[in-house]
């Protein structure tokens, strides 16, 4: 494999930004704007594995403008896409028949913030970044880290295309790009591959909890506009999820007659066969809530992973040679389920503390620098009091939904985050499943293709593709682990926390049982690289460009 690495043309760059997501862009625009103010030349290029910047984009989402004022204080004069003012919040306890009313918790009232398309918003940050001299270059997926010989981080290269899993070269190989910088900004979102092998190559959570992630299944619906009610926020909890799992809805009224509906549910769940989408469809059913979609008509879908630990999973976020932004440290505040802005702000205080240490540190090819200051500056920022405040709401509910909900009822209208106690999370998420044999079976109703949908006919609205011949990036350790652990203890739940129907179970005539794995369906979630038990599976990136293409999401 060192002949191939060696045939790899290369770029030299003074920053790299892997991923074109807010946090991303964020962190490229910040760093323009302040060399522009001091007269530097400084280059800055950002690679997006999604075939067009915003394809990957997936949130509620509803926006805090806070960061956004103060990355382009004059959004609103350029055409920013967010226009939709919240109105009204609302927020139900569920029942299996009935629902009741509850007050707006102070850190989900969303006065002043708006209901956006976080993907349309994205490709805007885009069109700023290019205004300003940034290159951007979707459908080039970062496949792998490189480094200098003293270990810091030398920048990337992207993937390989036709190389498989034991470095043998498919019919069409083609060789991949490296690209050289001072510094790497790693903005790849929730559970990003190359993020994970950074945190775990420079050791940077060695001083945190666990990472804890939730996953998130939307659709977007045109309805009826007697039920349409632009502005609204409506998130509820309860029914259909027992009283152990943690999870809820949110229901956004936006403009021209279109609701975003979701669920978002931890993946710290215990019973194997439960399903996180068909809990999703379940819910559409509910009295409360079917009849917004009744005379409706579905027109995307999608699913993603959310970092849910808060300040007490946060790793060390800068190293030798790059830092990391966004959700790829796991800047979400959860309890308010909004990352936006915090990505937006995680991404502007990297780059102030790259853009000084660039400045201080002369040209060298032999080694990268660390912008120390990235940390500090966190620290002292609105970003870590928001994060800090909120930080022990999440991690009660591993006691069930009753204390979680006092212990939320208590951080919100008492302590307010200014106890000296911070409760620890739950531990990693693939620990928590019990053997099949102690579950209880669910019965999923079919879906009647008007309100519920299966998995198959949803990924289409995903417009998910990936070329078929391509080797799977879905890499599996063990593969008998998978029949004698996941099928033979768990009843292989990768079939059912699936949200694309990736994973199948074959059954064939001999008796034997093996998995199958369809790749070409991914929509690149990472529920599996997250819960499955012996963390048997690996999310690696496909070829560019291939995945979800979502316009709305």
């Amino acid at each position: 494999m060192e002949e191939k690495h060696m045939q790899r043309e290369s770029m030299q760059f003074d920053v790299v930004v892997v991923g074109a997501g807010v946090a991303g862009l964020s962190t490229a625009i910040k760093l323009k704007q302040l060399a522009l103010q001091d007269n530097q030349d400084l280059s800055i290029c950002v690679v997006e594995k999604g075939s067009e910047v915003g394809a990957h984009i997936l949130s509620g989402a509803v926006l805090d403008p806070i960061a956004l004022n103060e990355l382009i204080p004059n959004w609103q004069q350029k055409g920013a896409p967010v226009t939709c003012r919240v109105t009204k919040d609302k927020v139900l306890m569920l029942t299996k028949t009935r629902s009741f009313p509850l007050p707006t918790p102070p850190s989900m009232h969303n006065e002043g913030n708006f209901i956006i398309s976080l993907s349309q918003l994205t490709r805007w940050l885009a069109t700023q970044a290019e205004e300003l001299g940034i290159d951007i270059y979707p459908g080039f997926a970062a496949s792998e880290v490189l480094y200098h010989e003293d270990g810091s981080v030398k920048g990337i290269a992207t993937g390989d295309m036709g190389v498989g899993k034991n470095g043998e070269q498919t019919a069409n190989y083609q060789i991949g790009m490296e690209l050289h910088a001072r510094q790497t900004v790693f903005a790849e979102g929730c559970r990003g591959s190359l993020s994970g092998q950074i945190i775990k190559q420079f050791n940077l959570d060695k001083n945190c909890q666990p990472q804890t992630y939730g996953l998130g299944v939307k659709e977007i619906w045109e309805v009826d506009p007697s039920v349409s009610s632009p502005g609204m926020v409506m998130h509820s909890l309860g029914w259909p999820l027992d009283f152990k799992t943690y999870g809820g809805s949110f229901i956004y009224h936006m403009e021209d007659c279109k609701i975003a509906v979701g669920f978002v549910v931890g993946l710290d769940y215990q019973n194997p066969y439960f399903s996180p989408f068909e809990e999703f469809q379940r819910f559409k059913t509910h009295p409360a809530i079917r009849h917004y979609f009744a005379n409706g008509k579905r027109i995307e879908y999608g699913a993603r992973v959310i970092s849910e630990g808060g300040i007490q999973s946060l790793p060390k976020v800068s190293f030798a040679g790059g830092v990391l932004v966004g959700d790829s440290a796991g800047f979400l505040n959860m309890p308010r389920i909004k990352g936006i802005h915090t990505a937006i702000k995680s991404g502007m205080l990297a780059a102030e503390s790259v853009y000084q240490a660039l400045l201080t540190h002369p040209l060298s090819e032999n080694h990268n620098f660390e912008a120390v200051s990235f940390e500090e500056n966190v620290n002292k920022s609105w970003l870590y009091r928001e994060l800090f405040r909120a930080r022990n709401i999440r991690p009660a509910f591993k006691w069930g939904f009753f204390v979680g909900t006092i212990n939320a009822a208590l951080e919100e209208y008492v302590f307010r985050g200014k106890g000296w106690w911070t409760i620890k999370h739950h531990g990693a998420d693939n620990l928590s499943l019990i053997p099949a044999q102690k579950a209880q079976l669910i019965d999923y109703p079919k879906p009647d293709g008007v309100l519920t949908f299966d998995r198959l006919s949803s990924i289409y609205l995903s417009g998910v593709h990936h070329e078929e011949n391509q080797p799977s990036h879905l890499q599996v350790d063990d593969e008998k682990a998978m029949i004698s652990v996941n099928y033979k203890i768990y009843d292989s739940p990768e079939t059912r926390y699936c949200p694309a129907g990736v994973y199948e179970i074959i059954k064939e005539e001999n008796g034997e049982v093996k998995l199958q794995i369809n790749a070409s369906n991914c929509i690149h979630c990472k529920t599996c690289d997250i819960k499955d038990p012996e963390q048997n599976i690996h999310w690696v990136c496909p070829e560019g460009g291939g995945g979800p293409n979502y316009s709305n999401m």
